[in-house]
């Protein structure tokens, strides 16, 4: 943790990869998150610096039942994609997607420029995660990723 209440960003090791099971990992390219409010101490909400290469995804298609997210474009350009369809979200832009609506999201990159933007959630521990497109669940308060069925991966 840091001795001062601020940071440079690019001083936080980055993450790259998935939690995801191995059989969904190589669908989101790449992309490398620094967890900067992790890094702050922050303990109620995280805060991600992520960075999208052309082609690369944010995460699957998935939704939060108790977790409100927040994604603000800094550089680049990125594709949202919902249940309602696509938009175009540029640097300076910003997308919310509040707790307990189904509406399945998630952000591309087709471009050929890296995107960066930062994303913003709470920590809420009994948040359920959906992912409408792929047989994939997650419980928060267990951090073990299932099949819709309730078997884990």
């Amino acid at each position: 943790m840091p001795s001062l209440p601020a940071l440079d960003p690019t001083t936080v090791p980055e993450w790259l990869g998935s939690a995801y099971p191995e059989l969904f990992r190589a669908r989101l390219g790449t992309r490398s998150k620094r967890p900067i409010g992790s890094a702050l101490g922050l303990t109620h909400f995280g805060v991600n610096l992520t960075r999208l290469e052309p082609g690369g995804c944010s995460a699957l298609r998935h939704w939060h039942s108790q977790e409100d997210e927040f994604v603000y474009v800094l550089e680049g350009e990125v594709t949202l994609v919902t249940n309602g369809g696509e938009q175009a979200l540029r640097a300076g832009m910003t997308a919310g997607f509040p707790a307990g609506v189904a509406d399945g999201h998630h952000l591309i990159n087709r471009t050929d420029r890296p995107a960066l933007y930062l994303e913003v959630g709470d920590r809420t521990l009994d948040d359920e995660v959906r992912y409408p497109d792929v047989d994939l669940f997650l419980s928060r308060r267990d951090g073990v990723f299932r099949h819709t069925s309730g078997e884990p991966y």
